[in-house]
């Protein structure tokens, strides 16, 4: 059981195919995102070749009106790779979703239980104040949680809230459980990491192929849609800021400018979380190291710590 992370835009699913590919292997997606049919050029899918070749897992698994929690996640995940065990298969997982690796490889924490009716009022304040003022808001209170929590994800910022106004204590404390747990299936786990200029590059040139590949009309036909988006979809970086621009709020050059940024910001609370991850195999990449060194380089290291 391989498991790739990395931050947005590192080159982790060029490596995982590769390696799934040449160990017949079978790849389990840790994305919140990609989860979501429809929702392809945006969350950076693998392409439909790739999918044809190796068989991908948790990918087009919801509708974007749907929401989908680290707990859904979790019980898919759980069957996906049962399935793929009784098919006597390895199992290469890949993403960035830190929380949805944390949870895999330790199970879920335990917090503070839903206050439903204070949840509807931070939503509310939300809807009347903005999320960059609840973000600050649990800035000031829970510094390490809003590094890891982008400004966008509603669903997040508020539970992280909800959980504070509950507890009386941040939920990043809540979250150190994790530190004296044993992972729940014998992983390896490689991280792939870049200069932080390199990530950046490679995040604006990202964001610029999705522009050019048709994002604007994606996320049109999305919201032409008969069902309305989840507010978690709605959220996920790249259609959040495309729908302002279609709004009439921002142009696009302000939108594209805006998912660079809030990208560069996502790529940030990833570091922050993988910082946590004990026993990886780090990889720093090189800026212009082919992805076929990379794999060699992830080969070698597997043979090394699998003989």
């Amino acid at each position: 059981m391989i498991l790739i992370l990395g931050v947005t835009a590192s080159g982790k699913g060029r490596l995982a195919f590769d390696l799934a590919e040449s160990r017949d292997a079978e790849i389990l997606s840790i994305d919140s995102m990609k989860v979501y049919r429809r929702m392809d050029i945006g969350t950076a899918k693998p392409p439909q070749e790739a999918r044809q070749r190796i068989a991908y897992h948790l990918i087009d698994v919801v509708e974007p009106s749907d929401s989908f929690s680290v707990g859904a996640f979790l019980d898919a995940a759980s069957g996906a790779i049962q399935q793929i065990k009784n098919r006597k298969k390895e199992i290469v997982a890949v993403g960035g979703t830190a929380l949805y690796i944390k949870s895999l490889l330790y199970g879920l924490f335990e917090a503070a239980g839903a206050d439903e009716q204070l949840r509807a009022e931070l939503h509310a304040r939300a809807e009347a104040e903005g999320l960059v003022e609840l973000h600050r808001e649990l800035a000031a209170i829970d510094t390490v949680a809003a590094e890891r929590i982008n400004p966008n994800d509603a669903r997040r910022i508020i539970r992280a809230l909800e959980v504070y106004h509950i507890t009386g204590k941040p939920i990043s404390t809540f979250q150190k459980q994790w530190e004296t747990k044993e992972p729940k299936h014998d992983w390896t786990i490689i991280g792939l990491q870049r200069e932080k200029t390199d990530a950046g590059s490679r995040i604006n040139k990202r964001v610029k192929k999705m522009i050019d590949a048709g994002l604007v009309d994606e996320v049109k036909a999305l919201l032409a849609e008969e069902k309305p988006l989840s507010k978690q979809a709605r959220c996920a970086i790249g259609y959040a800021e495309i729908i302002e621009h279609l709004s009439g709020r921002m142009n696009l050059e302000e939108a594209t400018e805006l998912i660079k940024k809030n990208s560069r910001r996502l790529a940030k609370g990833q570091r922050t979380w993988f910082k946590t991850f004990r026993d990886v195999h780090w990889l720093d990449v090189e800026p212009d190291e082919p992805a076929e060194s990379i794999f060699e380089r992830a080969n070698k290291l597997l043979a090394d710590n699998l003989l």
